[in-house]
């Protein structure tokens, strides 16, 4: 039940998600273990709801975890203002055309197949996403993602739909192939927000492990 701190005050940590560790509770005796319920054991004296953000179970990389009512919501309005900034490193199956661009397009929850998402122009909330490539290998690319919206599961679905990159992540087993790597190759490598009392700037980066 332990957790990897980068950096912790009295009000809010930094906290270094492994992949598969859950951000929140799931459904299931074996699914309690995550990010929400090991802050609280790593910080007694934490009060009020932890999570400000989400990391996807299977991703790995950087999350801000609030310590007290107050740093809960002013972190919040940070994400919802989109005045924090976040930036992940992924490894994509396949050859992706052209150097950098934005992806925008709309998801919604596929009831039938929950979690899965699938593309609604019409009832769909739109993701917007920048990427750019940073290297190139034998059948697959490195790319620097910066979601500019938070939607579920929005990078893995923008990396993956034929009417965004075309190339999913290596290891994701909802939107491309499990067996190309033994995770999913998806880091959250840089986060940075303004400290909710102090107003100074606070950047962190976490190595990529793929």
């Amino acid at each position: 039940m332990s957790l990897t701190v980068l950096w912790a005050d009295h009000c809010c940590a930094v906290v270094d998600k492994p992949a598969e560790l859950l951000s929140c509770p799931g459904r299931g005796d074996d699914k309690y273990d995550s990010v929400e319920t090991r802050v609280p054991k790593v910080f007694p004296a934490a009060t009020g709801s932890i999570l400000v953000h989400r990391l996807d179970q299977p991703a790995s990389g950087l999350m801000v975890v609030a310590l007290t009512p107050r740093a809960h919501s002013v972190l919040r309005a940070q994400f919802e203002a989109r005045q924090v900034e976040k930036h992940y490193v992924a490894s994509l199956m396949g050859e992706v055309a052209g150097e950098e661009g934005v992806v925008e397009l709309p998801f919604r929850l596929d009831v039938e197949r929950r979690p899965y998402q699938v593309l609604d122009r019409v009832h769909g909330k739109m993701g917007v996403t920048r990427w750019k490539v940073m290297s190139r290998g034998e059948g697959t690319t490195r790319v620097w993602f910066t979601p500019m919206t938070g939607r579920t599961h929005q990078l893995r679905l923008h990396a993956s739909h034929p009417e965004g990159l075309g190339c999913p992540i290596a290891g994701d087993r909802l939107y491309g192939d499990p067996t190309t790597a033994p995770r999913l190759l998806l880091h959250a490598h840089v986060l940075a927000f303004t400290h909710p009392e102090n107003g100074q700037r606070l950047r962190f980066e976490s190595p990529v492990p793929f």
